[in-house]
């Protein structure tokens, strides 16, 4: 499988290509053939890093059930610099907001589905990329979102 990596304020960030469609973000350094779609996404990461860019404009694919596709749609339509919490994503899918945290956890696309903006109802709740809740906090300040967490 095609894959790019590119080093980040958060770190080394790496980018899998499967049929067409970016498939996998992960904090390594992994990469084998680049491709254009993974030069377009590593270009898109680096603008959204130094505050060019807050839509991606890639095409996804969530390899995952239908609960955690529609998760990582309700995240990527947050838009920048905004968030929710695990229940009002619950709501809009008419579930409960434990689900919504275990497909939040398990998104394979992080930081471009942007489960950083997605907040317990009484805190940060969790983030799975490397350096854990402080990678989110990260995320959040670079979007002008640190407001909330004071």
């Amino acid at each position: 499988m095609p894959s790019a990596s590119l080093h980040t304020p958060v770190g080394q960030l790496s980018l899998e290509e499967q049929d067409g469609a970016i498939v996998r973000l992960s904090w390594s350094s992994e990469g084998s053939a680049r491709t254009a779609l993974l030069n377009a996404a590593l270009d898109q990461l680096q603008a959204y890093f130094v505050g060019e860019l807050q839509v991606f404009d890639l095409p996804l694919y969530v390899q995952g059930s239908d609960f955690q596709r529609a998760v990582c749609d309700a995240m990527s339509a947050i838009p920048f610099g905004e968030t929710l919490t695990y229940g009002d994503i619950a709501r809009e899918l008419g579930g409960s907001a434990q689900p919504v945290g275990n497909a939040c956890g398990a998104n394979p696309i992080p930081v471009i589905i942007p489960c950083h903006r997605v907040l317990g109802a009484n805190g940060l709740g969790g983030f799975s990329g490397a350096g854990g809740v402080e990678t989110k906090v990260t995320l959040l300040k670079h979007e002008g979102a640190a407001g909330l967490l004071i």
